[in-house]
């Protein structure tokens, strides 16, 4: 009896669950924030004057802030309170977005993006962990962390087609104030609705840790978005080798502080540094989704706005995907979910690689819905277990773990396979480039699909015809290659799931304690529980 009325004191309630909604909303922002630009930006660029440097710095500087500031963020929450600094953060997204609706210049946009991306690393991190605290119930707790990620991951998806609708009505500033009800929704209704919790025993912000941090993250960050748009070069290499030299000297100070900014002995669970893994895998393919917006744009010729509807179904299956695998998987294992969804994707790569330039959008469409459909079970899962197998006190630490190795995996994702699709087109478009062109049209033309499409336009009728052919071929091998790669790191990630979370029982059923794997961390939280 004692134990069924202490299962039902866990259950969470109606306050909770809708306090889930308050949470899952900025989530659902702050990802659209990060694809929203990919449209408002020419029309950003024509209102502010802004030049190619400014443009990239516009829509680079809020995924840098988002990423170098979301260990600290997570951490800092535990500190000084999960809700205290989702209201904090709530607050700047909102003055900030005001501020880059109405910027005048294209210098004070880029500043405002900068706040918005700091605002939001304090979102994101506070949301899922706060989640941990409302949530006990294992099942209710699964099925709310699928709920967040729904939003969270397809709202970057939704983005360029909330942003083609609101462009084809609004200014381009309207893009920006999307947030702001949200985030008034959130102040107004956090203390009313969501708990707050701080860890009674935490040390002092270790500010050495945090500049670390910052040094690790954002020239890796830098390095490989730049290596991602313009090649190997030098520069971008020596950003990305001081910031492993800095991460070096930040793991050697958190294994040697008593309050780290980061705990790394939460590795020592093997659910936690495993799901982490996979987790990093299957982010890695992200370019695949750039990949299929490019040539629905380039090689089909559709506006944005079609391309965003013809991607909407794979979208749809993400986030159906998303929210049925927490329920599924209180009856099947979660490693047998993660490895027969991932086989999904792989066959959704294998449709990808049959797309081809006069026909295929059959196979496209399949093919990014198997692709999206089955990746969904890993995130939903792998999310669950990284953030339960962390102690409370830990939760916002283990949250920007998380959400930090998804910003160096899409980034490296973007580097490496954008250049092995580079690598493809050039090779297969240098046939098709007429003789005569001078030298910039030819390296216009070798650089991008794009490139080559705007070459072509001053060209006459039958030589353009002959670029834009090629280079459409080109293209669309470079998309197989992408395809083909990312299938692979399916099956790998797939061997990884199997292997490593093979003893994880079906959500709900009595897990093996993971908890007692993590030194030093089990008995304080154990302390604070009682």
């Amino acid at each position: 009896m004692k134990n069924a009325l202490h299962g039902n004191e866990m259950k969470a309630g109606i306050r909770e669950w809708t306090g889930l909604a308050v949470l899952a909303l900025p989530a659902l922002i702050v990802s659209i924030d990060l694809s929203v630009m990919i449209l408002a930006l020419p029309h950003i660029g024509a209102a502010l004057g802004a030049d190619s440097g400014q443009q990239l710095w516009i829509i680079d500087i809020y995924g840098f802030m988002l990423a170098g500031f979301l260990i600290t963020m997570g951490t800092l929450g535990d500190r000084i309170g999960r809700r205290k600094l989702l209201l904090i953060g709530g607050s700047a997204f909102v003055i900030a977005s005001i501020l880059a609706a109405f910027s005048r210049s294209a210098e004070m946009l880029i500043a405002a993006r900068a706040i918005l991306g700091i605002a939001g690393a304090t979102v994101s991190p506070s949301t899922l962990a706060l989640i941990s605290n409302m949530f006990r119930d294992h099942k209710q707790r699964s099925l709310a962390i699928g709920i967040w990620l729904t939003c969270s991951m397809g709202g970057m998806a939704l983005g360029p087609v909330v942003g083609g609708i609101m462009l084809d009505h609004f200014w381009w500033g309207s893009v920006f104030l999307m947030g702001v009800p949200v985030m008034l929704l959130l102040l107004i209704t956090g203390p009313m609705l969501l708990p707050e919790y701080r860890h009674p025993e935490a040390g002092r912000l270790d500010l050495t840790s945090v500049a670390l941090s910052l040094g690790t993250i954002l020239p890796v960050i830098y390095g490989l978005k730049e290596i991602a748009k313009y090649g190997l070069q030098m520069v971008p290499v020596l950003f990305i080798l001081a910031g492993v030299v800095l991460g070096t000297v930040f793991v050697s100070r958190q294994h040697r502080l008593t309050s780290p900014l980061l705990n790394l002995r939460l590795f020592a669970n093997p659910g936690f540094s495993a799901a982490l893994g996979g987790m990093f895998g299957i982010t890695l393919t992200g370019a695949t989704m750039l990949f299929i917006a490019q040539y629905l744009q380039f090689v089909q010729g559709m506006s944005p706005l079609l391309a965003g509807l013809y991607m909407l179904p794979g979208v749809i299956a993400s986030m159906a995907g998303m929210l049925l695998s927490p329920l599924i998987a209180r009856r099947i294992r979660p490693a047998r979910l993660i490895g027969m969804g991932l086989l999904v994707s792989t066959t959704g790569c294998f449709l990808l690689a049959q797309v081809g330039v006069e026909s295929g959008l059959t196979f496209l469409v399949l093919g990014y819905i198997c692709f999206n459909l089955g990746a969904a079970p890993l995130p939903s899962l792998s999310s669950d277990l990284i953030i339960g197998s962390a102690p409370p006190e830990n939760a916002g630490s283990a949250a920007s773990m998380l959400q930090t190795s998804g910003e160096f995996a899409f980034a490296l994702g973007i580097a490496v396979l954008g250049s092995i699709g580079t690598v493809v087109y050039r090779n297969q478009v240098a046939n098709s480039i007429p003789a005569d062109l001078p030298a910039s049209a030819v390296q216009a033309s070798r650089d991008s699909l794009a490139g080559a499409t705007a070459i072509a336009e001053g060209l006459s009728e039958q030589v353009g015809k002959v670029l834009l052919t090629g280079a459409r071929e080109a293209f669309t091998g470079g998309m197989h290659a992408v395809a083909a790669a990312s299938g692979a790191i399916m099956l790998v990630t797939i061997i990884l799931a199997v292997t490593r979370l093979r003893h994880v029982r079906p959500i709900g059923e009595k897990q093996s304690n993971q908890a007692s794997s993590i030194p030093e961390v089990a008995p304080r939280a154990a302390k604070e529980s009682r």
